[in-house]
Formats: C-alpha cells, structure tokens, sequence
C-alpha cells in the first residue's frame, strides 16, 4: 500500500492557505467539478514542459470561482499590478500566489457573503470561501441556547453572532466536544476532555482529536478536516462540521425507531421498507407533504429552497398543525417578505425557536430552511397515536443486536471518504455499487470498474452482476463465503451482509497493520499477534494483567484496556477517574473512559460502551488493533524525525494519580479465529476507521520501529 504525504509548499503561511484536498486538486489531473475540467498546474505547461503567467489568464475566468467575478483582461491587469512578468516560468508555488490574489480581490468584488457552507459537509473545493452570515448566526443561537448553561462555557456565552467570536471559541477543543454530546448524548465521556483554564498546544490537540474521531462516531463527514484546521479556526470548515453536528441533532427522531407515528406516512408494509432506507431529510420532505396534501396544497415539496421561497407551503403546513394560531393574513398577503415574517410569527406563537429570518425564507436558504422544518416537526408533527399502527412499525424495525451492528458498519463505511454516503447499510448495498466502492478503497485495483452499473439501477440482473463481482472479489482476498452468492446481497439476506462486511473490516484492519510492519520483515499479521502486542506492552510496565483471548471475561472491567493506553501514552489516562470495575455501573464508567481516551489518542473507533461490558471479542479485537495501529505509527513517526506525543507529554504535568490495580484474566484457551463463520454473530458496535491513506511512509525505518515489531510472533 502506498502512502500520501501532501503537497508540500516551502512557503509554511502560502501552505496554510489552502486545505490539502485544494493543494492537490490544483496540482493533479482529477480536477474537482468546481473547476474547469481542462485546467490544473500540470495540465498547464506547454511543450517545453514549463508553465508561464501568460498561460493563467484565459483559464482562470473559466472557473467556478472566478467567472462570475473577472474578465480576461481584468485577470492580467492584476498580475501586471502585481508585477508579473507573462514571459517568465512560473513555478506551482508562484500558481498559488498568483490564485491567492485573485481571491482577496475576488472576494471584495462581492456585493456579499454567498451561502457556500453545506448543511451536509463544507464546501472545500472551490478556493473562494465565502460563509453565510446568516447560516453563521444560526448556529451561534442553537449553541447559546443549548450550551448557555454548561458549567465550563457559560463564562464564555452567549457568543455575539454578529462577531467571529465563534471562531477564536473552538480553538482549544471544548465546545465542539460539547455540541457533540448535545447532538448524541454519551458519546463523548466529558472526563476525558481537556477543560483546564489554560491548556498547552498537546492538551489542545487532544481535544480536536478527539471531536473530529467522536464526529466520526456520530456520521459526520470530516475526511477533509484536520486538528490544525480547527487549531486555525478556519471558519468554512468550522461550520461544515457545526452544521453536520447541528442537523445530527435536529434530524435524530426522523426513523420508525425514534418515532414509530411515522409508519402514518405509508399505506403498506412495502412503502414501510422504503421509508426505512430514506435519509432524514428525505423523511422530513415526505412528513411535509404528507400534511399539506390534507391541508389542500396543490403543489410538491422537492426541496428545501426554491420550493418554500414563496413561504405559501409553510403557511399551509401551520395552519394544519397549529390552527388555533392560524392567520388568515398569511395566505392573503403578496409580499412574500410579510408573508415569511407571518409565517414566523406563527411558528413563534406554536413554541418554535427562532433560527432564521424573513429574508433566510425568501432566499431559499436550503441549511436554515430544512433546520426550521425539522423544529416544526419537534414542535408538533401532527402524526396518528394509533396503537396498531404503532406496534406494526416497532415490529418492522431491527431488534437491538442488528441496530447496532447496522450502526457500525455503517459509520465505519462512511468514515472511508468514498462517494456513496450510507443512511441505511442493508437497503444501500443491494445494489453492490456501495460494496464495489468499499472494496476498492481497502484493496485498490481489486475492481473491474469497466464490468460494473453504477446507480440509478433499473435493470435488477445488472444489480446481481455487481453483487456477483463483490463475491468474486471476497473470495479471491479468501473471505470465507461458503455458499454466498450475489444475489443473496441483492435480496437483502441480513445474516450474510453482516458476515461479509464484518470480514472487510478485519481485512482492511490488518492489511493495515501488516503495511506498518512491512518495513521490517513484512510478516502476515494475525489475530494472535494483536493479542501478544497487546499482553507484551501491558507488561512492559510492570503491571500483572494478562488476557488469554479476545473474549477474556476479565475484560469486561476495562482495566486491561486502561493499562494498555496508559503503556502506549503514559499520559493519557488519568487514574483518579478509573474505577474497580466490579459492578455494572463501574464498568459502565471505565468502558465510556476507554472509549473517550482511545478516541482523544487518535483511534478512529465507534465501538459501544457495551460491546466491552459484554466483552464482544469482535469488537475487542478491533479496539485493540487501533491501538496497536496508533502505537506502531509513532514508532515509525519518530524514526522519520517528528516528536511523538511522549516526547510532547515530557513538558507538561501528568495527573496525580496512582495506577489501579492489575486484575489477571481468566484462563480461556481459544482465540478469535481467522475466518469469519456464515453463522450470525455479535457485532455491537465498530471497528477500526483507517484509510489507506493513513499508512505509514515506504521509507526505510530505525531500528526502533524492527524492535517494535520484531517482537511480534512469526
């Protein structure tokens, strides 16, 4: 496997203009839609294979960014201005120069801000990053209003939304962390994060580290986000990811489970199987129309913008679910701006927080527009208490062990940064394109892209030759499929989408940690490696714990794991939170701590609490190799010659705190075995997220790094 280091700029301020997907987007051939599909820096040079100044121009007023903005010959003006001359080579740091002036004089063109952040994920591919003022104030109230009363940033809110205070906030970690705790209660152990007055510049990563791996673990798209971008603060990133964090939490209660009223929407148990496969905010769309329909509106709600623009949908939809605060001024007036103001009255009369304008309406701000349904909805969704009706739905949902297996593979496929986003991993693999994708990321090449359909898929055969190219594929990395054949994926067969996306994951996990020991013998790695690395580094430290297996009963207490982070990074775990773990709620307590801590480290985990109280060797597999990962990749960081967070940790203060006591394992003989049975298994929770990308360099490595693995059993 072949690693990525970026693009590198000498120019360290030049660099820290731009995100590494911009840098490479403008240096590479695969160009982002953003852009004209002809240009990029390499394309540019000519036969003497050099690129000039003069070359710029006539490309550059045929981008996105620009073309609404310059003219040819005001883009030369600029250069000359600056300088240029159009004879002379110009190197790709010279490009990006050139390309950041053009921005700044670009972005004071603007009449103003344009709505460029996406409810969905920011927009990081078009280098004129303007935010929505409004969009910005938005989230400014949702945070005061839910955070206004948490004991650590209440000194810090209400944050003045006309301000970028919001910005200069999240730098040290904390708020985000909390938004996220907001968003999914529990996912982050507030323990675990860095709440101190002042933190140093290692505490403060630890806290970024930690949001970006639990927004992960709750299905927000980071892969384009590091720590330094929230170091920086850099706004069109930051709300990107607020906004996915917000709409998380606005969206939460739109699935049968959360809310079984919603089978109300459907006639037969057949649209029931395909409300379960709709996103959120499609079910949002389908709730809407689902009540203007009886309320006589003629019209079909597609969208969040242009179709509610006029505000006559959201004057309908009031008056069916909230009549008594009806006005029929709302549906008299012409002025759409008066008729938005109503309308927002109205909402405000039924108990609805104000989240946008009149004027957010009228433009069709698609994010505030879809945040402002999905407020009515929490407010009053109108639905059938129907008891029938009711069970019927309860009875279509998964049971608890499916759900959360569901969850995990679902979150670990959208953390991969592939093109398909996963709302529902059973009805989203049906068609195979989703496993081909998936399949290609973790074993690139292994595809025929040239034998594959991608969706829509009208043609159902061409549906079973995909799945049928999935199953060929598993076999030939000696997945064990006996009897699988494609269209048991096609017809949706749990049992076996389970089994076989549980073997990709361990693939892909110890593909991984085979690529880090490569570079010194290049062994492959199995099950019972994992598990002596880990009883090897636990005793390192002189302490007496010790695990015969990954379903050891004694791992349930969580001290094992403790032990194991505290031996990769002496630091992390800070022993006066730890507990005994001898009854059901200190093992709850321990099991969130490892969870939280594993995460703040850099593990890219979405493991449930309860899959280490109930000891799923599984998913104790998957968090061990994590950590496994995470240590190996030091080792070979600091044998490149960066500093590891050890030799940060050396300057900082540890917490006072004794280690808790060893517990030794019970004597269980058997391990995880290598192959995964057709037999239905218990997958509560998440396995490692680790691109391809993340593997370490193909440099030759220290000895440090051969004394780290050698010790591995052949």
């Amino acid at each position: 496997m072949s690693s990525y280091s970026g693009v590198v700029v000498s120019d360290q301020w030049l660099q820290s203009q731009f995100t590494q997907v911009e840098l490479r987007s403008l240096k590479s051939k695969n160009f982002p839609c953003d852009f004209s599909a002809d240009f990029q820096f390499i394309s540019l040079k000519n036969q003497n294979g050099k690129v000039t100044a003069g070359d710029l121009p006539p490309l550059l007023v045929k981008t996105k960014a620009f073309r609404e903005t310059y003219k040819e010959e005001e883009v030369k003006k600029i250069l000359g201005d600056l300088g240029t001359d159009f004879s002379n080579e110009m190197d790709f740091e010279g490009f990006l120069k050139a390309y950041l002036n053009l921005q700044g004089q670009a972005a004071g063109k603007l009449d103003g801000p344009k709505n460029s952040s996406s409810f969905l994920k920011a927009t990081t591919t078009t280098l004129l990053h303007t935010i929505s003022e409004s969009e910005k104030a938005s989230y400014v109230a949702h945070i005061n209003s839910y955070l206004g009363d948490d004991p650590f940033l209440k000194q810090y809110l209400p944050i003045d939304p006309a301000t970028n205070d919001l910005f200069d906030l999240v730098k040290d970690g904390v708020l985000l962390c909390k938004l996220i705790n907001i968003a999914v209660p529990g996912t982050i152990d507030e323990r675990a994060i860095n709440t101190k007055r002042v933190i140093n510049p290692w505490e403060r990563n630890e806290n970024h580290t930690l949001c970006l791996n639990s927004a992960k673990a709750i299905g927000c798209t980071v892969v384009n986000i590091g720590t330094q971008d929230l170091v920086e603060g850099r706004p069109h990133l930051l709300l990107g990811l607020i906004s996915q964090i917000i709409k998380i939490q606005l969206l939460a209660d739109l699935n049968l489970k959360k809310t079984p009223q919603l089978v109300e929407l459907v006639d037969d148990s057949k649209d029931v199987e395909e409300l379960l496969s709709l996103p959120p905010d499609k079910v949002l769309l389908k709730w809407m129309n689902f009540h203007l329909q009886k309320a006589g509106y003629k019209k079909t709600v597609t969208n969040f913008s242009s179709d509610v623009k006029d505000g006559e949908a959201y004057a309908y939809l009031l008056n069916v679910l909230a009549p008594e605060h009806c006005s029929p001024a709302t549906l008299d007036v012409k002025d759409p701006n008066e008729r938005a103001k109503l309308v927002l009255d109205h909402a405000e009369r039924m108990g609805c927080k104000r989240y946008l304008t009149p004027k957010d309406i009228v433009e069709g701000s698609s994010n505030l527009n879809l945040a402002f349904v999905a407020q009515i909805f929490h407010q009053r969704n109108g639905l059938s208490t129907d008891s029938k009706k009711i069970s019927f739905a309860e009875m279509m949902t998964d049971d608890v062990q499916t759900s959360r297996e569901e969850r995990c593979f679902r979150l670990w496929i959208n953390s991969l940064g592939i093109a398909t986003y996963v709302n529902n991993v059973f009805e989203d693999v049906r068609n195979g394109w989703l496993l081909l994708e998936v399949l290609d990321k973790i074993s690139p090449g292994s595809v025929n892209w040239k034998q594959a359909t991608k969706p829509p898929i009208k043609m159902p055969f061409r549906k079973v030759e995909n799945c049928n190219q999935v199953v060929r594929i598993g076999k030939e990395l000696r997945f064990s499929l006996v009897n699988v054949a494609g269209n048991d994926i096609v017809q949706g067969n749990k049992k076996l989408i389970l089994a076989f996306l549980w073997q990709l994951m361990r693939f892909n996990m110890l593909q991984l940690l085979k690529n880090l020991r490569s570079h010194s013998r290049g062994k492959e790695m199995k099950d019972a490696d994992i598990l002596n690395w880990a009883n090897r580094k636990v005793k390192g430290t002189g302490r007496n714990s010790h695990i015969d297996s990954f379903k050891d009963k004694s791992l349930s207490s969580g001290i094992f794991f403790l032990e194991l982070l505290s031996a990769v990074e002496p630091r992390v775990v800070n022993w006066n939170l730890v507990t005994k773990g001898e009854s059901d709620d200190e093992k709850k307590l321990n099991a969130t701590y490892i969870i939280s801590v594993a995460r703040k480290l850099g593990c890219s985990i979405f493991l449930l609490p309860e899959d280490i109280m109930e000891v799923n060797q599984k998913m104790i597999l998957t968090l061990t190799a994590s950590i496994m990962y995470w240590s190996l990749q030091q080792v070979a960081d600091e044998s490149d010659g960066s500093s590891s967070p050890a030799d940060v940790s050396a300057c900082t203060s540890t917490p006072d705190a004794s280690p808790a006591p060893s517990i030794s394992g019970e004597d269980e003989s058997s391990s995880l075995s290598g192959e995964v049975s057709n037999e239905s298994s218990s997958l509560n929770g998440e396995v490692l997220n680790l691109s391809i990308e993340d593997a370490a360099s193909d440099s030759t490595v220290s000895s440090q790094l051969e004394n780290e693995v050698s010790s591995l059993p052949e």
